[in-house]
C-alpha cells in the first residue's frame, strides 16, 4: 500500500515522464527561471535516478527540495525557487 500523495501547494507543474537524465533537471531549471522567488515547482518524472538528481540539483543551485515521493512509476519532486 502506498502513502497518500504529498499535499504541497505548487505554483507550476511540469511533466517530464519518459525523459531520461539530464532532461528532467534541464526542464525544471528552465521552469524555475521563469518563476518568482518562493514559488514551488512540481516535477513528475519516470526516471528512477531523478530522486538523486533533484537532491544534487537543489544542493548545487540553492533551491529548496520540499519533498519527493514515488507513486507507482512516477517520481514526484517539489522544488521551492530560491
Amino acid at each position: 500500500m502506498q502513502p497518500p500523495p504529498l499535499n504541497i501547494n505548487h505554483t507550476k507543474e511540469i511533466d517530464t515522464r519518459g525523459l531520461s537524465c539530464p532532461l528532467p533537471i534541464l526542464r525544471a531549471k528552465k521552469a524555475l527561471a521563469e518563476m518568482a522567488a518562493g514559488e514551488v515547482l512540481k516535477v513528475v518524472s519516470t526516471d528512477p535516478g531523478s530522486n538523486r538528481d533533484f537532491r544534487a540539483f537543489c544542493k548545487q543551485t540553492g533551491n529548496e527540495l520540499l519533498g519527493q515521493q514515488t507513486i507507482d512509476k512516477d517520481y514526484i519532486h517539489f522544488v521551492k525557487r530560491r
